[in-house]
Formats: C-alpha cells, structure tokens, sequence
C-alpha cells in the first residue's frame, strides 16, 4: 500500500479521491530543448512523498537530480544537462559533460583516472580517458509505464545500452529504474551480458554524488569500514579525518578513499551520508544498499571545495587507478562470452533523526 499523508491506503481508497494517479505522484517523459542539453529525453518520477528525480534517456538513464521536499539530495555541476553527442573522451574531457547528479554509471570496460594500456587493444590505441563511456551512451527500446501491482502503484524507466566497437567490447546494458507511490527509495537493476565471442574486462561504478543541503558542514559519512585506504599523499595525510566534512574551501584539492567494507552474510551492506544539523535539528540523510559480491569496493570522493562542494560514493567491482593495476592485484572482473553479471542499488532517503538513528544502529551492527 502507498504510505502517503501520515497514513496507508489502498489502491481502491486512493482512486476514489482523485481524478487521475498523477495528482498525487507518476512519471511523464520531457524532451529537453536549450543549448547543449537539447535532445535529451528526460524521464521525471514523483512518489508523492515529496521525492522527486529525473533521469535522462540520452544519458544510460542516470539520474541526473533528485529532491525531497524542496531539498536537493545531489550535487548539480555548472555543465548541467548535456547531450552525449558533446561527450570528449580524452584525458579529462568527461569533466565538461559531468552533470554531478545522484548517479553517474561508469564504465563498462574501465573507469578511473586517465591512463595508458598497452595491453588494451584496439579500444585503448588512443589512451583511456576518465571514467569510462557509459554514462555517454544513449538508451535503446526505452519503455517508461506505471501500472497497480495489487495495492502499490509502480513506477519505471527501462532501457538498453551497448558499449561496443569493431574489433573491440560488445558488452550490453539493461538497466531499469523505478519506484513505488508512497516510497522515499529507488531502486536500479542492471544486467551487464558480453555478447562478444571472447571474454572481456568488465569494470563497473556507481558515482553517487551528494551534494548541499544534505552535504554540508559537520556532515558524517556513516561506512561499516574495516580500512580505508589513501589514494594520494595528500589522501594518507588526513585519512583519520575520512568521517567528516568541513565548510567550502576555494583552495580544496580531491581526497579519494577505497573502502573494504563489512556485510551481512548474503553480502548485503549499507552506507550513508547524514546531517544532522538539517532544518534546524530536524535532520536529512541519504543511504544506498548494495551487495558486496557485486561490487565488492566503497570509492569515497570527498570534495568540500567552493562550488564544487560535493561528494562522491561509489560502490564499485575495484579500484580507480587503471586498468593494468586491476590485472596485477587480482580485482580485474572478466566475463566470458555470453556471460551476464547482475547489479543492484537501493538508494534511499533518511527523513529526520528517527531514521538517521537507525540506519546508524543497522551500520554499526554490520559484520
């Protein structure tokens, strides 16, 4: 059943008080118009809870923004929405088409810093560039419907995604993004399949950006971490600060954290980012859940800059330091032809201390 205005009901109660679903939540698709984002369809959820997040077709289907209740849950870059047809694949050329946005999918054959790979083959000639191309691929077969399932009203988004080229990867992505009425979660399904006929290095991310309101000072990263390991000089030397966040600071430089994490016995783990200082004490966080035999790392980005006042958590399948040293420590994922690899991620919002306090209990009981 919808939880909506401090109660639940069934779908029978609800459609006697309303003309159409849309007047209390739903999904619509826009195209977007203007500049450099023209041409982008995008896909706009409510649940009637106040969550609302939009997520764009052109784009892998990431989402690109999310709110609740008028507060933005991500940080939002100064590209804004881009057509991937403006993508630059060099070096650090991602950088200009980088909406922030709650997700970011990178990969599928890499992502990281950019790099060289001489064992890469025809796809890394030119040199690996940041992150990887996925999120700069458009969705085929997009199908956006809502329909009752019993009492609950469900929402979704789908699509297909391929990252290919001759000679080269032919990897598939299916994704589906949706919701329940009533609900302050999304959920993603993502099945990756290497329908080429040789095996194929996979590497897969999840770039989760938060940003202010919910990022801002005395802000807590709340991880089940059993280490966290420094990517950087700089990174090792506040590493024992990797728990906290501080104000905007102009001269601010990245620090960028691998985290081993604790599950519960199918894999299962939680993290968060809380404030707790929120709305006066009222408090807003946000949480993802994922399984550790997916993705078995926690990328932690911490970037408490001026304007780019933003963080990252990114479950991932290893490390973002390039391709050779996935191969050489073992990380590396290889799919063999016609092999899938499932991917699931619940993200989730924390409405007030209640909320904040038990997910703190549930991390803390981990392992």
């Amino acid at each position: 059943m919808a939880k909506l205005f401090g109660r639940e009901y069934t779908k029978d109660e609800l459609l006697r008080k309303v003309g159409t679903v849309d007047q209390l939540g739903g999904i619509r698709q826009v195209l977007l118009h203007d500049g450099n984002s023209a041409g982008c369809r995008a896909i706009e959820f409510r649940t009637g809870t106040g969550l609302a997040f939009t997520a764009l077709a052109e784009r892998t289907l990431d989402i690109v923004s999310a709110s609740y209740q008028g507060a933005s849950l991500c940080w939002r870059s100064p590209c804004g929405d881009v057509h991937p047809s403006y993508f630059e694949p060099q070096g650090l050329g991602w950088l200009r088409t980088f909406p922030g946005g709650l997700l970011i999918t990178c990969g599928m054959t890499w992502f990281g810093a950019p790099h060289e790979d001489p064992e890469g083959g025809v796809e890394a000639h030119s040199g690996l560039g940041l992150h990887g191309r996925i999120t700069h691929i458009p969705a085929k077969n997009l199908y956006v419907d809502a329909a009752w399932e019993g009492d609950d009203y469900v929402m979704w988004a789908q699509g297909k995604m391929r990252e290919t080229m001759v000679f080269g990867p032919n990897l598939l992505l299916e994704r589906k993004i949706w919701t329940r009425l009533g609900e302050n979660r999304i959920w993603i399904d993502d099945i990756v399949t290497n329908e080429a006929f040789t095996a194929q290095e996979h590497m897969f991310m999840y770039h989760c950006n938060f940003g202010f309101p919910v990022v801002d000072e005395h802000g807590e990263y709340l991880f089940p971490s059993e280490e966290a390991i420094p990517r950087t000089e700089l990174a090792a030397q506040h590493v024992d600060d990797w728990r906290s966040f501080g104000p905007p600071n102009p001269e601010q430089e990245e620090l960028v954290y691998y985290h081993r994490l604790r599950g519960e016995e199918d894999g299962t783990t939680y993290v968060a980012f809380v404030n707790r200082s929120f709305n006066g004490g009222e408090g807003l966080g946000i949480y993802l859940r994922f399984n550790l035999n997916q993705m078995p790392w926690l990328c932690q980005w911490k970037m408490p800059g001026a304007q780019t006042y933003v963080t990252g958590i990114e479950p991932a399948t290893g490390q973002g330091d390039g391709r050779p040293n996935e191969r050489t420590s073992g990380r590396m994922v290889t799919l063999e032809p016609g092999e899938q690899r499932n991917y699931q991620l619940e993200i989730g919002v924390l409405t007030d201390q209640r909320q904040i306090g038990e997910m703190e209990d549930r991390i803390t009981a981990l392992g």
